[in-house]
């Protein structure tokens, strides 16, 4: 920079040279620095346009699931996840995808639209709705030790109740009474939705054999 101890007429010839010397960079760095907020402005409205599309895209699906046209919802929640994958909408479609193709009896596929839930997610929640999907599929289908993987992967949150009453579940499928009461008694504690549900098993432990 320019040296404090020259001369007003040296200062100026010194500003002149550190100009000629560094100028270019200063307005560069000037207009890198209009551009990085312009541009994140722009990066803004850009988001914010992709989630206004992708809201439409997902009411259009809630529509044609609540009108029970598979085929329809199918072809937006695929198209939604597809160019929207980046949001929650492409979470919440393949969510709503995998329960259309269990109800078609597509098991493999529904297994599918889950795990590519749990791999994208950021958020925890939505990891672990998809895990109790699987599991709970796996379950039905007789696949313990697959569902039993899923179960364990289950961490200490707000989703505890629920993991523990499938727990409980795979517990009576492979014949441990003990082992099932224990672990509905656990979701219980953990203050799982369907609490109602899980006092029923737990009082049917209790007057079946070995209760």
């Amino acid at each position: 920079m320019v040296d404090v101890n020259l001369s007003e007429e040296e200062q100026v010839e010194a500003l002149k040279k550190w100009w000629k010397e560094n100028g270019r960079s200063v307005v560069g760095g000037v207009v890198l620095g209009l551009g990085a907020v312009f541009g994140w402005q722009a990066w803004q409205q850009h988001q914010q346009s992709i989630a206004d599309q992708a809201s439409v895209q997902f009411e259009q699906l809630n529509q044609s699931l609540i009108a029970g046209v598979q085929e329809p919802a199918v072809k937006q929640a695929e198209q939604l996840i597809g160019e929207y994958g980046d949001t929650p909408y492409a979470l919440f479609a393949a969510l709503d995808l995998a329960r259309v193709r269990l109800g078609q009896g597509k098991r493999d596929a529904a297994l599918a639209q889950l795990q590519w839930v749990v791999d994208t997610a950021d958020e925890p929640s939505f990891r672990q709705i998809a895990r109790l999907r699987m599991a709970r599929i796996q379950l039905d289908a007789g696949n313990l030790d697959a569902a039993g993987a899923l179960i364990d992967q289950a961490g200490n949150d707000a989703y505890r109740g629920e993991f523990a009453e499938l727990k409980g579940d795979l517990a009576l499928a492979r014949g441990d009474r003990k082992a099932a009461g224990a672990a509905y008694r656990e979701a219980l504690a953990g203050g799982v939705g369907s609490a109602s549900l899980v006092q029923m098993k737990l009082d049917d432990l209790a007057v079946g054999p070995e209760g």
